[in-house]
C-alpha cells in the first residue's frame, strides 16, 4: 500500500467562491446552482471525500433520483476529487456493486443512492457512523421526476437521526431555463431561512487554466450565435422560455442542396398519421462539411386532400421516395427512423422495399420528446443543421411549433401537439444519427447527464 501523501491546500482546488462554505457547519443547507463548468460537482465530490477522510464518525450519501446515473457522473466525480487531495487510491476501499468508497483508516464511508421512491433511501443507516453529510446532484430530476420539496423533507428526516450537529445537505443543480418552475420556487423559499446559504458560479469564477481554452472559445462561440442560450447554458440564468420551440430558426438555416453533391449516408425520419399528415424528412451527412443538411420532403394529409391512403400506399410512397433520393445523391446507405407507434406500416415499408430489392436500415425511433427538442436545438445553435427549401412542410412548422402558454405559466414546458409532424420526423432523426452528428458540436456540447 502506497503512504505516500501529498500536501495540498484547499485553497488550490476549489474556487474563491466556495472557501467561507468548506467545513463550516454554521448552514444546515447549502444550495449550490451554476451555468455549465461552474465547478460546483468538484466541489461537492472534494467536500465529500474530505468528510470521510477528516471524521472517522461521519458517513456521506450522494443521491440522483434515478439509480442508473450514478455512476458516470457523480460517482466518477468522487474518484477524482480523491486524486485532486493528493491522497492515494490505495487508502480507500472503492466498490462498484453496491457503489461505495470507504476510507480504510476510519471506516467512514461515501454511499450512493438513487431516489427513485420516497421510500428507497430509508436503507441507508449507519448507526456507527452516522449521515453527516447529503448531497443531491441534478436536483431538479426530484421535482420533474419525483416528489418536490415533499422528497427532500423526507431524506433529510430519514438521514439526521443520530447527528447531535454537523448535518448538511448540499443541493446541487443548474437552474431551468423557465423562472416559474417549480425548484426555483422552492429555492426563493429555501433562500429565506437562516440555516441556508445559496451560492451560485459560472465558468467566468474558475481560474482559465483550470478550464482550458477550449471550454472558454465554446462559451464565447454561444455567446456570439445565441446570447440568451448562452446566458442560460454557461451564465445558469433563468432567462425564460420563449413561446416559439424552436426561435433560434432563421434564414441562415435554409440552405439548398448543392447539384451533384452526393452523399455516402442518408436518414430519413418518418411520422405517421390516418388523418393527420404522413411525412417522411430525409436528410444527408456531410462529413467534410460537419454538416446535418436537409435534402427533400415527402407530406400526405388525409385530411387536407379529403382521401386517406392506406399503410401499404405509403408504404410504396416510401419505397419511390428512398428511388428518387438515390438516383437524385448517389446514395446506396439508407436509416429510416419511424414513428414509433407506426409498428404495421413499417412492415409494410419492409415487405415493399423487399420486392423492390431497396435495402434500407430500419431502427426503432427514440420518442423522448425535450431531449429530442433540446438535441434538435443544439444543432441549430451551432449552425450544423440546414433545411432545404424543398422541405417547405418543415419550414412552415418551424415557425409555427409552440409550447403551451399555460404550462409555460406553471414552470413546465410542453409543446403543443400541433403543426408538429414535419418536426416530430425530424426529431427521430436527429435521436438516431446523434452518435454521427454529435461530434460535430464542440467537445462540451456533446454529451448529457
Amino acid at each position: 500500500m502506497s503512504t505516500m501523501r501529498q500536501t495540498v491546500r484547499i485553497s488550490d482546488i476549489i474556487i474563491p467562491k466556495y472557501l467561507p462554505i468548506f467545513n463550516n457547519t454554521k448552514y444546515r443547507h447549502i444550495i449550490l446552482t451554476s451555468g455549465r463548468a461552474g465547478t460546483k460537482s468538484s466541489y461537492a465530490a472534494i467536500r465529500a471525500d474530505y468528510q470521510i477522510v477528516a471524521d472517522d464518525k461521519g458517513s456521506v450519501v450522494v443521491l440522483r433520483k434515478h439509480h442508473n446515473k450514478l455512476r458516470k457522473t457523480v460517482y466518477k466525480e468522487m474518484l477524482r476529487g480523491i486524486a485532486r487531495l493528493g491522497i492515494s487510491k490505495d487508502w480507500f476501499r472503492i466498490t462498484k456493486s453496491p457503489m461505495e468508497i470507504s476510507y480504510k483508516k476510519n471506516g467512514s464511508t461515501i454511499y450512493f443512492s438513487g431516489s427513485d421512491g420516497i421510500d428507497d433511501t430509508k436503507g441507508i443507516i449507519d448507526e456507527e457512523r452516522p449521515i453527516k453529510l447529503v448531497i443531491l446532484d441534478e436536483l431538479t430530476e426530484f421535482f420533474e421526476d419525483g416528489e418536490g420539496e415533499d422528497e427532500l423533507q423526507n431524506i433529510e428526516a430519514t438521514f439526521i437521526r443520530g447527528n447531535s450537529s454537523g448535518f448538511q445537505m448540499i443541493y446541487l443543480y443548474n437552474p431551468p431555463k423557465n423562472p416559474n418552475a417549480e425548484i426555483v420556487k422552492w429555492c426563493e423559499k429555501m433562500e429565506k431561512r437562516p440555516d441556508c446559504i445559496h451560492i451560485h458560479t459560472d465558468y467566468r469564477d474558475v481560474p482559465e487554466g483550470w478550464l482550458g481554452k477550449d471550454l472558454i472559445e465554446t462559451a464565447e462561440m454561444m455567446m456570439k450565435l445565441d446570447e440568451k442560450q448562452y446566458r442560460w447554458v454557461w451564465l445558469g440564468q433563468s432567462t425564460g422560455v420563449d413561446e416559439l420551440v424552436y426561435y433560434m430558426f432563421s434564414d441562415k438555416h435554409k440552405h439548398r442542396p448543392e447539384p451533384e453533391k452526393k452523399y455516402s449516408v442518408i436518414g430519413i425520419g418518418g411520422d405517421y398519421g390516418q388523418q393527420n399528415a404522413t411525412t417522411y424528412q430525409a436528410f444527408g451527412i456531410d462529413e467534410y462539411g460537419c454538416r446535418l443538411n436537409g435534402l427533400e420532403e415527402y407530406y400526405y394529409s388525409g385530411r387536407d386532400t379529403g382521401k386517406q391512403k392506406s399503410p401499404s400506399e405509403y408504404a410504396c410512397d416510401f419505397a419511390d421516395f428512398v428511388e428518387m433520393l438515390s438516383g437524385e445523391y448517389g446514395c446506396s446507405i439508407f436509416y429510416l427512423f419511424l414513428d414509433p407507434s407506426a409498428c404495421g406500416l413499417q412492415e409494410e415499408i419492409k415487405r415493399i422495399c423487399r420486392q423492390r430489392g431497396i435495402s434500407v436500415h430500419f431502427k426503432d425511433a427514440e420518442n423522448e420528446v425535450a431531449l429530442g427538442v433540446s438535441r434538435v436545438q443544439k444543432l441549430l445553435i451551432y449552425e450544423i443543421l440546414t433545411v432545404s427549401p424543398r422541405q417547405g412542410m418543415l419550414l412552415e412548422e418551424f415557425g409555427l411549433y409552440e409550447y403551451d402558454k399555460k404550462l409555460l405559466e406553471k414552470g413546465k414546458e410542453v409543446p403543443v401537439k400541433t403543426n408538429d409532424h414535419c418536426l416530430d420526423a425530424l426529431r427521430y432523426l436527429v435521436m438516431g444519427f446523434w452518435g454521427r452528428v454529435k461530434r460535430f458540436l464542440p467537445k462540451e456540447e456533446r454529451e448529457e447527464n
